[in-house]
């Protein structure tokens, strides 16, 4: 691999070249082109890298993407310390997608017989930033730090809604079989979604009732492909089920990407109590075996639950459990959720 390839990766080029100077760039959103367009205009007092001299030129990324349809590059200067590029990188996006984004912008020493060496980077949060102020600023060029494979906590929202419908409330569903409960859930959207790699994503929903992870369980919204801000408006319903069911199940969303022969998880939540574990018992089986979801899902639900048992996926977080317990408070009444969809 070459030191371009490698150089968000490796350490190899890193540290031999001890950072100073700075450098001066303007950011400015173009809605009519839907483009942001990184206007780097110099640098400053640059390290010396080999000889007394720099060949630098600068390179961006906008992360969390770190592949290469997300690298931008200046053309080299040679011989300078105090170079001046005057070049504009563009980026196609919407610019609801520059929330969570970051611009990494990092100057390099080009070696045309070696390994590219780092002369400092800048990072700048897009989100924060004031699209008012198109003017070129200066930047102090700081050491690499370390980065994570993926130090996200969140890769955007789901915005989604849940009603709990008591045994009785409708009549009996199925002939001959005694009324149940029923959990119904409205998957709406997701919002600000980060990639993990392309600009966009080919993303679906896909919901379990645990304990119950069989396929029966499974029930999934539509892809809605090339979008960050996917609107599902897809319901789903869950019979058989009683409130002491409920306190003891957890229901389970995950995100993914869709691709061509394969599908990648970007996140998910989890609604439950968060307890993990109930007092004595035996797991219920009765109840009504449908299991219906608008897009054409049919399966069995068993509403088992952890009557006993101390499991892995009841780690609901504060705002997950208290969606739950409003669930379970307000019978017949639609809850509505807006959580993050956590990396963990």
């Amino acid at each position: 691999l070459s030191g371009s390839l490698m150089s968000l990766y490796s350490e190899g080029e890193l540290g031999s070249v001890a950072v100073r100077g700075c450098v001066q760039f303007s950011l400015h959103y173009d809605p009519a082109k839907k483009e942001l367009q990184v206007h780097v205009v110099q640098c400053r007092e640059l390290a010396e890298a080999k000889r007394q001299r720099s060949d630098p030129y600068i390179k961006t990324y906008l992360l969390p993407d770190k592949s290469n349809r997300s690298k931008r590059k200046t053309a080299v200067r040679k011989r300078s310390l105090d170079p001046i590029f005057n070049e504009t990188l563009k980026y196609k996006l919407e610019k609801r997608d520059l929330q969570g984004r970051t611009l990494n912008l990092s100057v390099w020493h080009h070696d045309s017989l070696g390994r590219n060496l780092f002369l400092g980077e800048v990072e700048v949060a897009l989100g924060a930033w004031d699209w008012a102020n198109t003017r070129p600023e200066w930047f102090n060029l700081q050491p690499r730090m370390p980065i994570p494979s993926d130090g996200l906590a969140s890769r955007g929202n789901l915005n989604l809604a849940l009603k709990f419908i008591p045994a009785g409330s409708e009549g009996e569903r199925c002939p001959g079989t005694p009324p149940t409960g029923e959990l119904h859930i409205w998957v709406k959207d997701a919002q600000s979604l980060i990639p993990l790699q392309s600009g966009t994503v080919d993303a679906f929903v896909q919901c379990y009732v645990l304990p119950d992870d069989s396929k029966a369980s499974r029930q999934k919204t539509r892809v809605v492909k090339r979008s960050l801000n996917p609107l599902f408006n897809h319901t789903m319903v869950y019979d058989g089920f009683q409130a002491k069911d409920l306190a003891e199940a957890c229901a389970e969303f995950t995100l993914w990407h869709q691709e061509a022969f394969s599908k990648r998880q970007l996140g998910g939540i989890r609604l439950s109590l968060g307890t993990g574990e109930a007092e004595g018992g035996t797991p219920s089986t009765s109840g009504c075996p449908l299991c219906r979801g608008s897009g054409g899902d049919r399966g069995g639900l068993s509403a088992g639950s952890s009557y006993g048992l101390s499991v892995g996926w009841m780690d609901s977080t504060a705002q997950e459990q208290g969606v739950w317990k409003r669930l379970l408070q307000q019978p017949q009444q639609w809850v509505e959720a807006l959580l993050p969809l956590r990396t963990n």
